[in-house]
Formats: C-alpha cells, structure tokens, sequence
C-alpha cells in the first residue's frame, strides 16, 4: 500500500471514531513511522510502504482510535519554537501556555541576569522556551513528580540549557531556596466534580495531579501564590495560567499576598487564560 492510500484509510477511521483532528494525526502518525516530514509525504505519496512500516502505521493509527494523545504516541510535542520529549507522567504543553512565554519576554526584554522559578515544570516546556530565548538568564524548576523532573532535564540537556538550569523534586509548600525576580505557573486549576467532564484524551491519559485543582479548582493557585509571596524579590512579576472562570477568585488571592494586578490576558479562543502580577 502506498502513503497516500494508508494515510486516506486511516481517516476514515478516526473521523468515524469522531477524533477532531484526523487529518494531522493521520500525517503526524506517518511521519513517526517513515521518520520523513510532512512536505515528503506530500511530495511522494504514491511511494509503497514496506510492510513493517504498514504494520507499524496500523498500530499507532488503532491506538490514536482509542483516544491516546497522539503527543504520547509519538513522544514529543511543539511548542513555542522547539521540540520537548513528553511522556505520560507530564501534561501535554498546549498552546496557550505559550502566553506566559510570551509575557515574560516582553517583560524582560531590556532585562539581564534574571533569576525565573517555574513552580511545577512538567515537560520544562515554559520555562526552557523562556531560557532558550535569554542567554544569561537563570532558571529553577520544581516539581512533586520525580519522572517530570527526569524528563525536564532530559530537555535541558538535548536544549543545551542544562549548565543554566536547577531542577529539583519539591512540593511547594516546602520550597524554601533562593529569591526569583520572575516566578512562572500553570497549576492544576479544574475543578475536582469538573474533571469528568474533560475530553477523553485528557481524562484518560494525562496526569491527573497535574490538572486536580481541588474541589473549588484554585487551592493549587492558592499555594503557589502563598509560596510566591515569600520567594520572589520586591517587584518581582508572578505569572500564572487560570481557568477561564477564575479571574476575580485569583485577583482575591492575589491582593490579600501583596501582589498588585498588572493585566489580565484573554487566549485565541477569548477566554481569560493568564493573569501577570508584581509584588509590592
């Protein structure tokens, strides 16, 4: 069977499995086995797949049918301009993540030497997307998953950040080291009842303590906000991504730490995502 063919097969059977997004799976399923680009595939969709590589296409397509992320299928996930390896015990970074990249850059763009925590790093994905950006800036990550800490550095290193980075399994509670001019975080922030309500890729699949914002969705926020309070320097900025329900709880949280509202930023879709902050 050619590409064209195998590739043609395969979204009729995710679009009858009613997987949104079919047609990219199909491609990005592909790439993965022949280990060729999209533009390849386009440029050479009549060429005959060996039968290893058909067998090995069927199987990831028959896995995708069963709502495994196709990130975990395949491994890693882009995001903002680079490639990080994810696996099952991280949250796949989306792309409106990438608002917090964005807004500590901007703010930090006449800025030198920073020193910037990540409250729980999962993939790394923030926080070295933001280091790959600063060349003398200074990152620490934390997180209670010792796998994501492992796979932080993994990143790291394949990012040549490893010699600017600090990783370390914490709570948060517990964190006590250093003081940060910029302190980043996209907490668990779904409500407890609401986490059945997630799309299957989501619920089944990823973490759920990294998505687990307790019963009324911000006593994560809760804690890193208290915990921000003490670690970062006088006007320092906290950046933290929110539900998009949770502006006015967070903006409370906030204020009663001594933190004042610098702006409040909508994603693509218009919901309130991510909320910027300086300690007074």
């Amino acid at each position: 069977m050619n590409i064209e063919s195998a590739i043609n097969q395969a979204r009729e059977l995710l679009r009858n499995k009613n997987i949104k997004s079919f047609n990219s799976d199909c491609e990005i399923l592909m790439c993965e086995v022949i280990q060729k680009d999209r533009k390849y595939i386009i440029l050479n969709s009549h060429h005959i797949l060996s039968k290893k590589s058909f067998d090995q296409y069927k199987t990831l397509v028959n896995k995708r049918l069963t709502n495994i992320p196709i990130a975990y299928l395949v491994g890693k996930k882009s995001f903002w301009k680079y490639e990080f390896k994810v696996t099952t015990d991280v949250l796949i970074p989306r792309p409106e993540s990438e608002l917090i990249v964005e807004q500590v850059l901007n703010l930090s763009k006449y800025k030198s030497k920073l020193q910037i925590l990540e409250i729980g790093v999962g993939s790394g994905c923030l926080l070295l997307s933001i280091l790959k950006e600063k060349k003398d800036f200074y990152g620490t990550g934390i997180d209670i998953s010792q796998k994501s800490v492992k796979l932080s550095s993994e990143n790291s290193f394949k990012l040549n950040l490893n010699n600017r980075l600090k990783l370390m399994k914490s709570d948060v509670d517990n964190f006590q080291n250093g003081k940060y001019d910029i302190i980043i975080s996209n907490p668990p922030y779904i409500k407890k009842l609401d986490l059945k309500n997630l799309e299957k890729d989501v619920i089944n699949f990823e973490p759920k303590q990294a998505l687990n914002g307790g019963i009324d969705g911000v006593s994560e926020i809760r804690k890193v906000v208290v915990k921000s309070s003490e670690l970062i320097k006088k006007n320092g900025k906290l950046i933290l991504e929110i539900a998009f329900d949770q502006k006015e709880e967070v903006k409370r949280i906030l204020i009663k730490k001594g933190f004042y509202i610098n702006k409040i930023l909508k994603d693509l879709a218009k919901n309130d995502r991510c909320i910027i902050s300086t300690k007074t």
